[in-house]
């Protein structure tokens, strides 16, 4: 059993690699939730009870920081950008089927696109854009995705929006959901992540930061999550 710990009232699980996550994910059904320091720190009682009714892994270097500290000494970041398509590697050669949905229409295309080319033979039963305008929509695109089956279902859309329309497939389904946010736009290259160096030492925030020094505000609160995190209020 995969053990999980409560930071600000918000559920994450210990992953310790990759691997655990897509045994724990396929074992038992359910939404997979990238949880960072934002997501923490700013926690309601709206987005508390979204994560801790699914799957929240640790998506950021905040996250896994603050698990460390709680003695989960090997918990492991999992970027959510990179989970989904190691998802994708683990199982389409098994006849295993996807939907997605997020993004504009043309990065949507784009993505369907791309995934064709790098995993021949991919089984994607259907797909769609992110942007649903009526409860009609809704409606019928809960239905398609009841009717059709997939094994796996990404949504692309941002939180907590993805999380609740996956909660409602999930009602109706039973399968592995995943929230993506602008992993369609990072993975098409309209959207440039962070170089491997940046990465790999958890900077990826100081990247975006250097790139678009606007995020400064939202960096603060990083600062302030660390200084909670070492004091150990969170």
């Amino acid at each position: 059993m995969i053990q999980n710990v409560y930071l600000n009232g918000v559920r994450v699980y210990a992953f310790v690699s990759h691997e655990e996550l897509l045994d724990h994910v396929e074992r038992e059904k359910g939404i997979l939730v990238a949880i960072n320091a934002e997501k923490i720190l700013h926690a309601t009682d709206q987005t508390r009870g979204i994560i801790n009714r699914n799957i929240g892994y640790c998506d950021g270097i905040g996250a896994v920081m603050a698990m460390k500290k709680k003695g989960y000494k090997e918990v492991v970041k999992i970027p959510g950008c990179e989970l989904w398509l190691k998802i994708i590697a683990s199982l389409y050669q098994s006849d295993k089927t996807f939907y997605l949905v997020g993004g504009k229409q043309e990065v949507i295309e784009a993505t369907v696109n791309k995934l064709k080319a790098e995993f021949e033979g991919i089984r994607i039963v259907a797909y769609r854009n992110g942007y649903i305008q009526t409860e009609e929509e809704r409606r019928n695109l809960i239905e398609d995705v009841a009717v059709k089956k997939p094994d796996v279902v990404f949504v692309a859309m941002g939180s907590p929006k993805q999380e609740l329309l996956m909660e409602e497939m999930l009602e109706r389904h039973p399968a592995i959901y995943q929230g993506l946010g602008g992993s369609f736009d990072v993975y098409t290259g309209n959207v440039k992540r962070a170089p491997k160096w940046w990465v790999d030492h958890g900077l990826e925030w100081a990247y975006r930061l250097v790139k678009q020094p606007s995020r400064i505000k939202r960096q603060i609160y990083l600062v302030k999550f660390l200084v909670l995190v070492k004091l150990g209020r969170i």
